[in-house]
């Protein structure tokens, strides 16, 4: 009984097998899409670990994969935007409370504004900095949308691009050392989630 249950997976890896199901269902694309849509206006958990999970499930997929994160995502950070504009006071400022209750990193995105403009945009659009602040905060600032959309397409695109092209060339590799060392895998992943969070303030 002991051997038994010493082998029944923990929560972590039934949820990675459960996400990597998704890719021979035909609601994993929409699932995807979703994903991607929300973290770019609300969510907390980056769609990648989905993108990776379809693209090892279905690995000459994978630009298409790539295709509909980075549609999820700007139609997200449009959301994001409309959210911080329309409904500044009722959603947005709550959940700018909840992200930044000290108000710092909206000061650090401001200053990022005035003094990089579209570039701002597009190292938040590619690196772990939580892009769901920048757009919400573009929105309640009524920063330029158009420009927005574009620093969206070009740095998601890039970053998803590059996520499922990785899977796609060094899959075969890549996916023995994640399933052996998943846990681990799972904290690192958290780990940079978090100091997206915390770069904002210092970058």
């Amino acid at each position: 009984m002991q051997d038994t249950a010493e082998k029944l997976p923990g929560p972590i890896r039934r949820l990675y097998n459960w996400t990597l199901s998704w890719a021979d269902r035909p609601g994993g694309t929409w699932a995807l899409f979703l994903i991607a849509f929300a973290e770019s206006s609300f969510f907390l958990i980056p769609p990648d670990v989905l993108l990776i999970a379809l693209c090892f499930g279905a690995r000459k997929k994978w630009a298409k994969y790539a295709l509909v994160c980075t549609a999820g995502s700007v139609l997200g950070g449009i959301a994001g935007w409309l959210i911080g504009w329309g409904l500044r006071d009722t959603v947005a400022m709550p959940l700018m409370n909840f992200f930044d209750s000290s108000g710092h990193t909206r000061e650090k995105i401001e200053t990022w504004y005035t003094a990089y403009g579209f570039l701002g945009i597009l190292i938040a659009a590619i690196t772990p900095i939580p892009y769901k602040v920048f757009t919400i905060f573009s929105g309640i600032m009524s920063y330029n949308l158009p420009m927005l959309i574009v620093a969206s397409i070009i740095g998601r695109g890039f970053r998803f691009f590059v996520v499922a092209g990785i899977i796609r060339m060094f899959g075969p590799t890549v996916k023995p050392f994640i399933d052996k060392n998943l846990e681990w895998c799972f904290v690192g992943a958290t780990v940079l989630l978090v100091l997206g969070f915390v770069a904002i303030k210092f970058l």
